[in-house]
């Protein structure tokens, strides 16, 4: 079971103290961002080695796909990984962990990642998609999740103060492995969601990439009639207008076209089993 670090237990004092003293407290490290989180950075990094332990004790549910029997697969992944994170927009690049991973599940068009930066992408995504800047798109909107630390931010609405009180003085130690299995399935706000949307297009922007990844995605979605979108672009905001609001972001940035990379993307998906 993960240990809560001592910043941990700190944060949650800290801001204890100023809520009784009537006054609004953040511990996020982002300057950007004045929500409410009582959890650390490292906090968010050992949840995020949790979450992946629990992950590998399910390989019925999670088949993670063998780097050693598919080097060229993952070596596509990375690269597309490292360029996001190269491009200079991620606030928790130096910290986070970004490991990767791919879910061999051709029926599930999936990805997530977890707090800390452990990115999931099934591999029935990546044979969905038609090229390279679709898939950085959506997971430009993943690590912007982990990134603006959208998970701990949920949790600590969901669990509150009190409960999460409780594991620090050691009245709840089953919590923390609770917290992590939830992560994986966790339902974001539709402020998450949006801002998610926003900083995917932010971080392709300094990029090779065209920015606009995650619009080319919704548009695939909507052209062929799915009714059950994946959820980490769930029903909330409509689809047409995060459309609109990718589109938006991407003018006010200046409206610079990238490229998409069809045919490396091709060479990506002929190495997947």
């Amino acid at each position: 079971m993960m240990k809560l670090s001592g910043i941990f237990k700190h944060s949650i004092w800290v801001l204890l103290l100023s809520l009784s003293l009537g006054l609004a407290s953040c511990s996020k490290d982002n300057p950007d961002d004045d929500s409410v989180n009582i959890f650390s950075v490292t906090d968010d990094i050992q949840l995020g080695k949790q979450t992946v332990a629990e992950i590998e004790k399910n390989p019925q549910e999670y088949p993670i796909l063998s780097e050693t029997q598919y080097p060229v697969a993952y070596g596509h992944l990375r690269r597309i990984t490292k360029t996001i994170l190269d491009g200079g927009k991620v606030f928790y690049k130096d910290k986070f962990e970004w490991q990767t991973k791919i879910i061999k599940n051709d029926n599930v068009l999936n990805a997530f990642c977890t707090p800390g930066g452990y990115i999931y992408v099934y591999t029935g995504l990546i044979k969905f998609l038609d090229n390279e800047t679709q898939l950085a798109g959506v997971m430009g909107h993943e690590i912007a999740h982990a990134d603006r630390r959208h998970s701990t931010d949920q949790l600590t609405k969901i669990y509150g103060i009190t409960t999460l009180l409780s594991v620090v003085l050691g009245n709840n130690p089953g919590l923390v492995a609770e917290m992590a299995t939830a992560v994986i399935g966790l339902k974001f706000s539709r402020d998450n969601e949006t801002e998610a949307d926003k900083y995917s297009v932010i971080y392709l922007y300094p990029t090779e990439y065209d920015a606009r990844g995650a619009k080319y995605f919704f548009e695939k979605i909507i052209s062929q009639g799915s009714s059950s979108p994946p959820e980490f672009l769930s029903t909330h905001p409509n689809p047409d207008n995060r459309i609109v609001n990718i589109e938006n972001e991407w003018n006010a940035l200046g409206s610079k076209t990238g490229q998409t990379f069809q045919q490396r993307y091709q060479d990506f998906k002929n190495s997947l089993p």
